[in-house]
């Protein structure tokens, strides 16, 4: 079996920790033309699972600590700054936020979900620092290292800045959580076992699987009306999660072994609109010789 998160938090922190998610109002290269103004073909950028960014960041976690009230029972927080390219801001900027964010004494350290291509070394030096006085975790969104589904996906860099940034963050002592999307189209498991196998030799701490899901709106959407790809079932999803989960490393910490978008916006796969169900069956599943 793998090193779930739960079990990592508790050793790490001696207690459940819970994460707030936030929205410090970034944006992003792939959006705001830098690189590009449409975004990857199937983002939508996060923000439905945070809390509103015209909110301070202590506003916002005090909203967030709310939401998640009826779970967390004497447990602490991380703050995860997940809409957009959370390193896209001048450094000055950044320091703010993030010592706001760390700052409550149940704030146990803070998640940064970012690009491995705005990371510059003033970024990974402020990381760095904050890193000696609470945890930082740094969330790439790698995806996949196959750079013909790079370019299809538009996700904007070459998967050797991917490599690069890992290395850069680790030297600097940071933690790195890598996330890949299972079933993108083209691919089959090897595909996604060697994107698995790639991120791990890089040195990433842990990995967050993603279904590949379709939301309403985005241009993902529009080639999945065209029939020009199809999503996964659950059983085709299971199997190929446990092929890759059985890569990792017992040291490499499971952040998530599936993702999933707001129902209201969710065009398929239908079935993985309830949660509990899918996370029971692929338990299951993973337990099975």
């Amino acid at each position: 079996m793998y090193q779930t998160l739960n079990s990592y938090y508790q050793k790490r922190f001696g207690c459940k920790v819970y994460k707030l998610s936030l929205d410090a109002g970034f944006t992003c290269p792939n959006r705001d033309g830098t690189l590009g103004t449409e975004g990857c073909i199937f983002c939508t950028g996060s923000a439905e699972f945070a809390e509103g960014c015209c909110d301070s960041i202590a506003e916002q976690l005090e909203k967030a600590k709310v939401r998640v009230a009826a779970k967390a029972k004497g447990g602490k927080y991380i703050a995860y700054f997940q809409s957009f390219t959370n390193t896209y801001a001048p450094v000055s900027a950044l320091r703010k936020l993030y010592e706001e964010a760390m700052a409550p004494e149940d704030i146990v350290g803070i998640a940064i979900g970012t690009r491995p291509d705005c990371l510059g070394e003033d970024v990974v030096t402020l990381l760095q620092e904050l890193n000696g006085q609470k945890p930082v975790f740094i969330e790439l969104g790698l995806q996949t290292v196959h750079e013909e589904t790079v370019r299809y996906i538009r996700r904007g860099y070459p998967t050797c800045v991917y490599f690069d940034a890992v290395r850069r963050l680790k030297a600097a002592g940071l933690e790195v959580v890598t996330h890949i999307i299972l079933g993108l189209p083209g691919e089959d498991t090897a595909m996604a076992m060697e994107t698995t196998r790639q991120a791990v030799e890089t040195g990433t701490d842990g990995v967050k699987f993603h279904l590949l899901h379709v939301l309403r709106g985005t241009d993902l959407h529009k080639d999945y009306l065209q029939g020009k790809f199809s999503c996964l079932t659950l059983e085709e999803y299971a199997r190929m999660l446990k092929s890759c989960l059985s890569l990792l490393p017992e040291h490499v910490v499971v952040h998530r072994i599936t993702g999933d978008g707001a129902k209201k916006d969710l065009v398929a796969p239908l079935w993985s609109a309830d949660k509990k169900k899918v996370l029971n069956y692929l338990n299951r599943f993973l337990q099975e010789p």
